[in-house]
């Protein structure tokens, strides 16, 4: 299953957005207003969202200035959420979330809508900074 974000534009160098998408406690701000539970422990950041179960998140790759890949901690639900950043000008990036699994059918079905609003969100807030 894969959902792809919008493509958004960011008031940030591709040098600072990809600055601020690894350090891990800044996710706290992308996170969505029903957040019940952040918190950040070395390469990886736990959170809960009201009705959902808690999520490890782990850094998984890093390509400087281009690209972030966060996974899941447990292989028993296995997916990655990255974040492609193109530089547009100096002060100004374009960024997309995608996030890719390999749920079964009936478990991606089960999930593909509360995922699609988070990554909606996740994308609503970067385009705040």
């Amino acid at each position: 299953m894969n959902i792809e974000g919008n493509t958004i534009t960011v008031k940030k160098s591709a040098k600072d957005l990809y600055e601020f998408l690894t350090n891990l406690e800044n996710f706290e701000q992308l996170m969505p207003e029903e957040k019940e539970k952040f918190e950040v422990d070395g390469e990886s950041f736990i959170f809960g969202l009201k009705g959902m179960p808690e999520i490890r998140l782990v850094m998984k790759e890093k390509t400087e200035y281009s690209n972030v890949t966060l996974g899941a901690a447990s292989s028993k639900l296995p997916f990655t959420l990255a974040a492609n950043i193109d530089e547009v000008a100096e002060n100004e990036s374009k960024v997309q979330l995608k996030f890719e699994s390999s749920f079964n059918p009936m478990m991606a079905m089960m999930v593909k809508k509360p995922l699609t609003k988070f990554i909606e969100t996740l994308t609503e807030n970067l385009e705040k900074l």
